[in-house]
């Protein structure tokens, strides 16, 4: 099996995909407009030439069909695989699904999500196979008590104190950052190690010098599972994939969704809650009080936390991958 990606030429993929080994085509690819604007008039043409383009990429490549994952270079794949008659399968991790997704679903009865929630939440959804996510194989293939020790060497932690791991993405949260290195005496006072992805936007924010145990911070970690390797507990949004790469390691977790939009990641964490896998607190209510509280007591609780990893371990899973590659070979052996 080929594969072939379809990405733009200022997107993150350029260098995350080629070091990879996989093939990147690019195509220019536009934001759908939500509103009335210039830009609403723009988009037919816009829409048209990036199909184009896209329909090129397939042509050269014989693809027998087009995965799309959303954002705004899947809509012109998904026009130019309609336009040939081509299978396609749209795979999608949010509820209510992305403006692209609900573009693909028109064209095409070959709908996966994610997590076990989303059909019954979303009519657009109802139907959908629940493959899981695809998630990397350093993930899929992580043993955290087996690393454990070699991952805090890495990071200089102690191998006999419990470790918090906290991110809240790539760009880091502020809220989350500041709760956190506000509790950071209380933290190191009761024995807990932080290794905290401060994110790529909050270079400013540091812990205090002079604490007992090791505060680690990182501007981005590119190797998460070393972090889900060193961790006893995390403290993190609820991405889907954040959501999705912890449960399937079976590593508790604190979730702290992102407020400001239609709480897709409360509704992503709070599935894995209700299992007993972690816990969750709004965005508002988070404080160094709150962390020394809540966070303190259940860091110290190794059987507690055993549980609750259990139990995120059994709500997880970590065949997305095959379990979607299946449902391609389905769609096509199909059409």
């Amino acid at each position: 099996m080929r594969i072939t990606c379809v990405g733009t030429p200022k997107g993150l993929e350029n260098e995350l995909i080629p070091p990879h080994g996989y093939d990147l085509r690019q195509i220019p690819a536009y934001q759908l407009p939500r509103s009335l604007n210039m830009n609403l008039l723009r988009t037919p043409d816009r829409m048209w030439r990036s199909a184009r383009s896209a329909g090129k990429v397939l042509d050269e490549v014989r693809a027998d069909a087009v995965v799309g994952f959303g954002g705004y270079v899947s809509v012109p794949a998904y026009l130019a695989a309609w336009r040939r008659e081509m299978p396609i399968v749209v795979h999608e991790v949010n509820v209510p699904p992305g403006v692209a997704n609900r573009m693909g679903m028109r064209f095409t009865k070959h709908v996966a999500v994610g997590f076990p929630h989303q059909p019954a939440q979303s009519d657009a959804l109802r139907g959908a196979r629940v493959v899981g996510v695809p998630l990397r194989r350093s993930i899929t293939s992580l043993d955290r008590a087996a690393a454990r020790d070699a991952a805090r060497a890495h990071f200089g932690l102690r191998p006999d104190l419990p470790v918090l791991f906290v991110s809240g993405g790539s760009q880091g949260a502020r809220s989350i950052n500041l709760a956190v290195v506000g509790a950071a005496k209380e933290l190191a006072r009761a024995g807990v190690q932080v290794l905290h992805v401060i994110g790529a936007r909050n270079d400013a924010v540091s812990p205090p010098s002079d604490l007992p145990v090791p505060y680690v911070t990182l501007p981005y970690l590119s190797e998460m599972e070393l972090g889900y390797a060193a961790a006893d507990l995390m403290l993190c949004r609820g991405g889907a994939m954040t959501c999705a790469e912890v449960a399937a390691l079976g590593l508790p977790a604190i979730y702290v969704p992102y407020p400001h939009s239609n709480q897709e990641q409360k509704r992503n964490a709070l599935p894995v809650v209700e299992a007993g896998g972690g816990m969750l607190v709004d965005d508002a209510e988070l404080s160094p009080d709150w962390i020394e509280r809540t966070v303190v007591p259940l860091a110290r609780d190794p059987q507690r936390l055993a549980a609750m990893g259990a139990a995120a371990a059994a709500y997880g899973r970590r065949d997305g991958d095959e379990a979607l590659l299946d449902f391609v070979y389905e769609a096509v052996a199909a059409e």
